[in-house]
């Protein structure tokens, strides 16, 4: 496929490497004028205005990794132009700016995926497999945490600006957590939680609580963090006959691991099997290739408008809550 990416920042550079070899970025774009060249260069193709690059007829595929405020509308210019989309997540500032963004593509025809990576992780994906094979039995809950520890200047760059970001951590890390917990147990019917700021001098959020329920009454605890001090990464699925249980995503979050504890029938001690993932993070490649078999079939293969949809109305409503 030819590509366009709209935001040449580290995403789009990590999108731009995961294409090597299999498809070829035609376009680029960038608010940054030096950046948008630094990655023309590297992948050996034109910077151009983004509205230049998404209406290019040369163009299949438009990859969006811009800051939130823009996701939506490129999005939408994307999708009325007849292109494919592969847009970050959240993939809006909230629900409002979505909806446009779902009409448009459900009217156009067209195929748009968002950027929920994680769940092509190879721990997460073997954790699926796992429990579709039915090893742990019907689930009960889920719990998640996930955090990092900011930097010097963290509260002044774009994510804490509410009017570029839309949110803090419940919209950054958060909506991982909330799509892997849907991805496991299904939609959630009732929704509690907190999001305040504990640590950083910012308007939006540093940390947010979760506490998450199914129809059938499932639980998701979730807790995303940007001041958790060591970057963590930790996700559990429980079942009647057992837990599945995912550490670290590479990187600092440390090496990517799946530990698999299966309940005996006199209970006691479990039976445990560990896979260890520590060679480099092929997520973003298995996107595309979910991307690129998505169109040639017609119909989505992966993380959809509507799983960013259920996303962001959990953290409004956890923000309604909250005050904020």
């Amino acid at each position: 496929m030819k590509v366009a990416i709209v935001g040449c920042g580290l995403i789009g550079r990590k999108r731009a490497l995961a294409l090597q070899g299999e498809h070829r970025v035609v376009a680029v774009a960038d608010v940054v004028r030096e950046r948008a060249q630094a990655l023309a260069g590297a992948a050996g193709c034109a910077a151009r205005t983004w509205r230049d690059a998404v209406t290019d007829s040369q163009v299949d595929v438009v990859v969006v990794a811009t800051t939130n405020n823009c996701l939506a509308p490129v999005t939408l210019a994307a999708i009325e132009a007849g292109k494919h989309v592969l847009v970050e997540k959240p993939a809006a500032r909230n629900t409002g700016e979505l909806q446009p963004v779902v009409e448009a593509a459900g009217r156009r025809g067209v195929i748009v995926q968002v950027g929920f990576n994680h769940r092509y992780h190879p721990a997460l994906q073997k954790a699926r497999e796992l429990v579709d094979a039915g090893t742990l039995g019907p689930l009960l809950f889920v719990r998640g945490r996930y955090g990092h520890g900011g930097r010097i200047g963290y509260d002044r760059e774009w994510r804490a600006d509410p009017e570029v970001a839309g949110g803090g951590e419940l919209l950054d890390q958060g909506v991982h957590l909330i799509d892997l917990a849907r991805w496991f147990l299904g939609d959630f019917d009732q929704v509690l939680g907190h999001a305040d700021t504990y640590f950083w001098d910012m308007p939006v959020e540093d940390n947010g609580f979760l506490l998450l329920h199914t129809p059938a009454r499932q639980t998701a605890w979730l807790h995303a963090s940007c001041s958790e001090w060591k970057n963590l990464f930790s996700l559990e699925v429980y079942g009647r006959l057992g837990k599945l249980q995912v550490d670290g995503l590479g990187g600092s979050y440390g090496i990517e691991r799946l530990a698999w504890y299966r309940m005996p029938e006199q209970m006691g001690p479990p039976e445990t099997t560990i896979w260890e993932y520590p060679g480099e993070d092929r997520s973003w490649m298995l996107e595309m290739r979910t991307l690129a078999r998505a169109i040639e079939a017609g119909r989505p293969l992966g993380p959809t408008l509507e799983d960013a949809r259920a996303a962001l109305e959990i953290v409004e409503r956890v923000y309604r809550l909250s005050g904020r």
